[in-house]
């Protein structure tokens, strides 16, 4: 993928990347190899969905990273919003019985969140670098182990 071409509609030219990081509810350790993948194919979704493009998506047992390319038209509140709630809605639905242990209330993420515009400071490649570096759980076993 080429960072640095814009991409073009009507009148505009624009490049808008966000990096946005997502913690469990009391940052409990709760997230599976399974989970991780299923959440990535959510988020995916949801995002092709506001016109918008995952790039990366990494994390950990109690939190995860995307990298994904925006719209200007996109109000960045709302897909977060919009992020968050379907994929907790599914993977409350999806894996309740993982998700029991940790929330006997209907929790999944954490009401805060982090978004970050790229393109300053950080390159999209160093970016890409510390994103798939991540603690993976894939790698690491079960959390309850």
């Amino acid at each position: 993928m080429e960072w640095s071409r814009l991409k073009t509609r009507n009148h505009a030219a624009f490049r808008i990347y966000y990096h946005l990081v997502l913690s469990m509810k009391y940052r409990h350790k709760c997230l599976s190899a399974p989970m991780l993948s299923r959440l990535e194919e959510i988020l995916r979704e949801v995002l092709v969905k506001w016109g918008c493009e995952l790039v990366e998506f990494g994390g950990g047992a109690d939190h995860v990273h995307l990298l994904f390319e925006s719209d200007p038209t996109v109000k960045p509140a709302d897909l977060v919003r919009n992020l968050k709630s379907v994929s907790a809605r599914r993977m409350r639905r999806e894996f309740a019985s993982e998700l029991a242990p940790y929330y006997w209330k209907p929790y999944f993420w954490n009401s805060a969140y982090a978004l970050i515009s790229v393109g300053g400071r950080a390159s999209i490649e160093t970016l890409l670098r510390y994103i798939e570096n991540q603690d993976d759980p894939r790698r690491l076993g079960q959390p309850l182990d």
